[in-house]
């Protein structure tokens, strides 16, 4: 086999950014001080905003009227798709009952978290999206309460559109806050809130670094890095939309990697020499990070097979793996290491980052080797029970205690003589 780089990413530099972990570390200790003091004081410095933090059932209300009748259209076309991907999701996670042995019941029951805290990232793109994925998925998983932040803009707080869909998705409490400060604030159950069990949602540096430090205190949906994109294309594909794809996904910001595995090089030399003209093409602000992160993070495959291309896709482990090529069952059945798989020329990644239903929350970084996505299944935990009858526990002690003294456990061992005594076959 025979892979060649037909364009090879910049070295990385090094994930850990000490400057980062200090900041967040000592903002984290000051709020855990002085608490909803300091999350106001961050709010008015890091973003101007003086003021209300709950958003009033008044001010939700005032903010979904402005929002114009087909954005709210299209806002609820999406959250249908993800509420229903949602409901199929749980339908598959079933509770149970089975007899171990003669006379030991165990079980599984799937209980929702208590509370949730989703985080919706709001800088320089407004991440509508965002808030319909995070806050569904809880309200269909069934958490009780969700709270729900995202950056506010300067004497304007969320954006309508974003409260809109926080309303919309069943949000029961929404706080003008980002940053830090945001998720410390839904951490703690602050400004009426209930502290979170779970904080989910992507964000920014310090936003995952945030998440990072309270895991352990509080659940997280995963660590999240920068987003990545790989399409897999063969001679079936079109150059025009893998360039597109790639370009669309490069947009997320300057550390986002792009890649395209392919077996055709004629294919490979017509996306590369489309990219540039493309982005150039953006307005500014988004062309800026796509040209950045395909400059620096891009790069291009040149493989013999296809066997050969699914080996160097599941390598990349990538958040959003694409595939334009025939025989696209043969790709399902293949591929095993991915966030989300989308099949075939007629869907793109942009249709999961906003519309089609799953969830757009994914593994970054290689993490899709052990890990999927957000999903009820993050919200919800699986634990167990059992009891059993007399004659079982006799059965169970008398191995227990031996399994116990071999180990060392005294005290287990006793506590399994107990049943003997009390419980005589």
């Amino acid at each position: 086999m025979a892979i060649t780089y037909l364009k090879k990413a910049a070295p990385r530099p090094s994930t850990e950014n000490k400057d980062i972990r200090d900041i967040v570390a000592i903002m984290l200790a000051n709020i855990e001080r002085e608490g909803e003091a300091a999350v106001r004081d961050y709010a008015e410095r890091l973003d101007g905003w003086t003021g209300e933090i709950a958003l009033s059932a008044e001010a939700r209300k005032a903010a979904c009227a402005r929002v114009p009748e087909d954005l709210k259209d299209d806002i609820r076309f999406a959250h249908a798709n993800i509420r229903r991907f949602a409901e199929a999701q749980k339908a598959t996670m079933g509770e149970c009952e089975i007899e171990v042995m003669p006379g030991l019941i165990a079980g599984q029951k799937q209980i929702p978290v208590g509370s949730a805290g989703c985080y919706v990232p709001g800088g320089r793109y407004s991440h509508i999206a965002s808030a319909l994925m995070t806050i569904t998925t809880a309200k269909v998983a069934g958490v009780p309460h969700i709270t729900a932040v995202s950056p506010t803009r300067p004497n304007v707080g969320i954006p309508d559109a974003i409260v809109f869909a926080m309303e919309l998705s069943g949000a029961d409490l929404i706080l003008n806050l980002g940053g830090v400060q945001g998720i410390a604030a839904m951490a703690k159950g602050y400004f009426g809130g209930k502290p979170a069990d779970i904080l989910v949602g992507p964000g920014n540096s310090y936003v995952a670094e945030a998440k990072r430090m309270l895991f352990g205190e509080v659940g997280i949906d995963m660590f999240a890095g920068p987003t990545d994109s790989l399409v897999v294309a063969d001679h079936t594909a079109c150059a025009e939309t893998v360039a597109w794809d790639l370009v669309s996904q490069a947009e997320h910001g300057t550390d986002s990697p792009v890649w395209l595995v392919t077996i055709d090089k004629g294919l490979a030399d017509t996306v590369m020499a489309s990219v540039a003209a493309m982005i150039d093409s953006l307005p500014e602000s988004n062309g800026a990070a796509a040209r950045t992160a395909w400059h620096e993070r891009a790069e291009v495959v040149l493989c013999d097979s296809r066997e050969e291309a699914a080996q160097v896709a599941d390598g990349y482990a990538p958040e959003h793996l694409q595939v334009q090529a025939e025989d696209l069952d043969w790709w399902l059945g293949r591929l095993s290491a991915y966030g989300s798989l989308f099949l075939g020329k007629e869907t793109t990644v942009a249709f999961g980052d906003k519309t089609s239903g799953p969830n757009h929350v994914l593994p970054t970084s290689g993490a899709a080797r052990y890990t999927g996505g957000l999903s009820v299944h993050k919200f919800t935990k699986t634990v167990t029970w059992q009891r059993c009858n007399a004659a079982a526990s006799h059965e169970l002690a008398l191995r227990t205690a031996r399994i116990s003294r071999v180990e060392g456990m005294e005290g287990h061992a006793r506590a399994a003589d107990l049943r003997l005594r009390k419980q005589p076959a």
